[in-house]
């Protein structure tokens, strides 16, 4: 059950609970990339594309404390080297909190690195990378970030592949203060993307396309004029993802990705941290 403390910062903090089955047009605005985002189909599929002159990006129109947000996404296919598509939650400010999912491109024919990272109170350095056991260019996959008092899960087609807990109680910082909207971009990161940047852009393969469908949010929403969570129609009423948590099977799935997929676990890099790993590196 959700506890009735965490309920009673969202009364009080004006948040409304929603279920949001997406349409691009009311849940997204294209931000930047002069045309090169695209809102298509009736508003079911947004596309970003980039150029050697721009890349392009979009935000959410909501922000939201805590919730289950899923996107399906194709990646750019081909040779993508250098090429980076970042899809992540977002707060502003010098103190922002931040939960990345970021593909970075690759040689035909060499796996996308999936890089996944967790900012609090401006503090990130928290970073997980992984290869994927399918081809994330060939179809559409769904990539979720599960965020609620108690933790923070990203899956992929609802495997998880990473839990960051809330050890406030041990002195690490925990996103659960500051409203966060969803961002997305694709852009070109040469410098560094492809194996430290020895990979250059070919831009005869420009321009470079990243495609976007069925945006879910189930979650809570700020919003000045409301005075309470989880009111509505029943359909709307679904807070489970409020106290979720792994169950016996999703935790063995997760074992079976960073047993099989991780490539980089900030925990295990001792030369990066040569006073000590951080400390939710030894908390189970």
């Amino acid at each position: 059950m959700v506890s009735s403390r965490v309920m009673l910062v969202l009364l009080l903090f004006g948040y409304v609970m929603v279920a949001s089955a997406g349409n691009f047009y009311q849940d997204f605005d294209i931000t930047w990339g002069d045309g090169r985002g695209k809102i298509l189909n009736n508003g079911g599929l947004l596309t970003l594309n980039l150029d050697k002159a721009s890349g392009s990006g979009f935000q959410s129109r909501n922000e939201y404390l805590f919730g289950k947000i899923d996107m399906q996404l194709k990646l750019v296919p081909g040779n993508s080297a250098g090429t980076v598509t970042a899809y992540y939650l977002s707060s502003k400010g010098s103190t922002w909190d931040e939960i990345d999912f970021e593909f970075l491109g690759n040689l035909s024919g060499d796996p996308y690195i999936l890089h996944t990272n967790v900012f609090s109170q401006g503090k990130g350095n928290r970073e997980q990378q992984f290869y994927l056991w399918f081809d994330p260019t060939a179809d559409f996959h769904t990539y979720s970030i599960l965020w609620n008092p108690q933790r923070i899960v990203f899956s992929v087609d609802g495997t998880p592949i990473r839990e960051f807990k809330n050890l406030e109680s041990n002195g690490v910082p925990f996103p659960k203060n500051q409203p966060m909207r969803i961002y997305s971009s694709l852009w070109n990161a040469d410098d560094w993307a492809t194996r430290g940047g020895l990979i250059k852009t070919d831009w005869s393969q420009a321009p470079f396309t990243a495609s976007y469908r069925n945006f879910n949010a189930n979650a809570c929403v700020w919003s000045n004029g409301a005075s309470s969570c989880g009111t509505g129609s029943s359909a709307n009423n679904d807070k489970n993802w409020l106290s979720e948590e792994l169950d016996s099977t999703s935790a063995q799935r997760l074992q079976w990705v960073q047993n099989n997929y991780m490539i980089y676990n900030y925990c295990t890099d001792k030369k990066r941290f040569p006073q000590g790993l951080p400390p939710e590196c030894n908390m189970s």
